[in-house]
């Protein structure tokens, strides 16, 4: 059975839009590259070919990875969801209790998480550990350095 997907609505549209390039574009640019390497003659010896016939077996199995998280997405309706709890879709702020720092984080589902975005998969360990907690509440993470304190700052949407 396949895993649900848990995402937003915006994530979900990027899903898709992700899927629809993938097919009206670069389906047919590598479907071109095939018919210009095979027009040059003996596919046994041609590189070209080889190459272009791997781009496309990649490209057709990220498509179908694609199409199979779409069919187990279900989208989050953010009016359910609890206000000062942490969940998924919670933007959390987090403070390290040893050094002081602090971050903000968003937690979404697998496929939507970038930390460049502030965006944390709820998969993550931290995450994991902030998920029902509130504001004030301390969580211990295991790390490779040994384990770290955060002080959950501020919960919010």
């Amino acid at each position: 059975m396949a895993e649900i997907t848990y995402m937003t609505q915006e994530g979900y549209k990027k899903l898709m839009d992700e899927i629809a390039h993938l097919e009206s574009v670069e389906r047919p640019k590598i479907s071109r590259q095939i018919a210009e390497a095979r027009d040059k003659g003996d596919l046994s010896e041609n590189a070209e070919y080889d190459a272009a016939r791997e781009a496309q077996g990649l490209l057709e199995m990220k498509i179908s990875q694609l199409k199979s998280t779409v069919a187990n997405v279900r989208i989050i309706d953010e009016s359910h969801l609890k206000s000062g709890e942490v969940q998924i879709l919670s933007k959390v702020t987090i403070k390290n209790t040893k050094n002081g720092q602090q971050m903000t984080y968003t937690l979404v589902s697998e496929a939507e998480a970038n930390l460049r975005e502030g965006k944390m998969s709820v998969g993550t360990p931290i995450a994991k550990a902030l998920i029902g907690k509130k504001k004030g509440d301390k969580v211990q993470v295991a790390a490779p350095s040994g384990t770290i304190e955060f002080e959950i700052v501020e919960v919010g949407f």
